[in-house]
């Protein structure tokens, strides 16, 4: 969506906030031993208390008010009794929707102590984001956001994957333009708009380049990688980008 009033610029930040806020707390409770269904459980009543709803469960009947991926998962893991371990690389993805207006929020971390790698790509990430944030400008072209990312990924030897990617959001959870890339592409010269709001989500792996739906119907894997996401809802403007789910 653009942004045009200030009902929409304080829409868009209230529900950013409730999104960082459930995010963040359920980071804090993954320890090991617990369940992706006890976190999600914790945001169910944290969505509850804002006055807010989930959005993968509102607007697509998600088995789920969040999404937890672990480890092979990458994407759109299903709450379930799966216990977290220590070591495990976890993925928190929020999303929701309060008077109309959505964020999407999204980070991937190392339970303990884990594997270097693992601990490596969840700050290649962050990186991957930062450079791309600085190309998030009115009168950009798109395309420069995925070049940053992928061109981040491959100083550090790894790779991005190719079928998951930003979006717009605002009105809805998936909205124009309908894709983010997390590598550059000659033909996505779209160019952004000045307060047009956007989910930019890195995704950095290993190796492989996409990923597959399972038989669950929702969740994504890979077959021998490992991914991190770094996800925020941002309002692009000529002042700067604003990111409504710090």
């Amino acid at each position: 969506m653009i942004a045009k009033t200030e009902e929409d610029f304080n829409g868009l930040k209230e529900i950013g906030k409730i999104c960082g806020a459930i995010r963040d707390e359920l980071v804090q409770c993954t320890k090991p031993g617990i369940t992706t269904k006890e976190l999600d459980e914790i945001a169910e009543e944290m969505f509850k208390k804002a006055g807010a709803q989930s959005a993968p469960k509102g607007e697509y009947d998600f088995p789920g008010i969040t999404c937890i991926s672990i480890n092979e998962e990458v994407a759109h893991g299903i709450p379930s009794e799966r216990i977290i371990q220590e070591g495990d690389l976890v993925n928190i993805d929020v999303s929701g929707s309060k008077n109309g207006y959505f964020a999407d929020t999204g980070i991937s971390f190392v339970v303990g102590k884990g594997d270097k790698t693992l601990q490596k790509i969840c700050d290649v990430a962050k990186e991957a984001f930062d450079a791309g944030l600085e190309k998030a400008k009115p009168g950009s072209k798109k395309s420069a956001l995925g070049k940053a990312v992928h061109n981040v990924a491959k100083r550090h030897g790894l790779t991005v994957i190719k079928n998951l990617t930003g979006h717009g959001v605002g009105r809805s959870i998936h909205e124009a333009p309908e894709h983010i890339f997390n590598y550059f592409s000659r033909w996505d010269d779209e160019i952004l708009q000045d307060r047009m709001v956007i989910a930019f989500e890195p995704f950095i792996s290993t190796f492989e380049e996409e990923v597959f739906q399972s038989e669950d119907g929702w969740t994504f894997l890979t077959d021998e990688s490992f991914v991190a996401q770094y996800e925020h809802t941002i309002i692009l403007t000529k002042e700067g980008p604003i990111i409504t789910t710090l």
